[in-house]
């Protein structure tokens, strides 16, 4: 795979990272720089590290998950695309957030199953495996902090609709991995 390939790659699979942490970037009001940095780091690593799984598992993991990797995705982000809707109804205090240790994994995880997959891909093509997750852990984690940085500059929408907004795009990513 040449270099070129590997940005794309690296972008594509940076994707989800962009929208997840666009949906977020919504909703926080508070410590938004250490939470922009614990979101894109969390969205980094697992895009860093999940296709070094894919690489060494090639056949064996591949054949476990992939039947179900579409549904494992659909229902970590659907899940949290409701908690962010039903919450938006909820008489709340004014720091709403989802950044605690449970949540990051969640969405790490969540983002990073097509990570996972590509790592197979690596290994077929003989791809320098530290080259590759170097490369998508800091593409991942840039498109991270932009997508956050741009959620939060449109905060000036409503708080309520804001959540529901972050929820509607984590259930539409949720409806896209079944595609």
């Amino acid at each position: 795979m040449s270099l070129i390939d590997l940005l794309l790659l690296a972008a594509a699979l940076g994707i989800d990272c962009l929208v997840v942490s666009f949906s977020q970037g919504l909703i926080f009001k508070n410590n938004r720089i250490k939470n922009s940095l614990s979101l894109a780091f969390t969205m980094g690593l697992f895009q860093g590290f999940m296709p070094v799984i894919g690489y060494i598992g090639t056949n064996s993991l591949y054949k476990l998950l992939a039947p179900f990797s579409k549904w494992i995705v659909f229902g970590i982000f659907f899940a949290l695309g409701m908690k962010f809707i039903l919450d938006s109804f909820n008489k709340k205090e004014e720091d709403f957030q989802c950044i605690g240790f449970k949540c990051l994994m969640g969405l790490g995880l969540a983002t990073s199953i097509d990570a996972l997959v590509s790592g197979a891909s690596l290994k077929l093509t003989n791809t320098s495996l530290l080259l590759s997750t170097l490369i998508i852990g800091m593409i991942s984690f840039l498109m991270s902090i932009i997508g956050f940085w741009s959620g939060n500059y449109l905060k000036s929408m409503p708080s309520k609709y804001l959540e529901i907004s972050g929820g509607i795009i984590l259930i539409l990513l949720a409806v896209k991995s079944l595609f």
